[in-house]
């Protein structure tokens, strides 16, 4: 887990490793929450790009996935 500041906005961001990530870190997501936005990552490239959804495009696309 580490801290960086989100693109522009200058909130630090809490990063969660997922669960279903790789135990020997071959293919680890992390994740960060902020009010309304979830910010997810590839933990091998921690300071480059991230993406970010609204809260409720991430609930429907966890909804999807979990069908799929």
């Amino acid at each position: 887990m580490s801290q960086k500041p989100a693109a522009g906005d200058g909130i630090a961001l809490e990063w969660f490793k997922s669960s279903h990530s790789n135990p020997d870190g071959a293919a680890c997501v992390e994740v960060a929450s902020t009010p309304g936005t979830i910010h997810v990552r590839d933990s091998k490239h921690a300071s480059g790009a991230h993406l970010a959804f609204r809260s409720q495009r991430w609930a429907a696309f966890l909804s999807y996935a979990a069908d799929h």
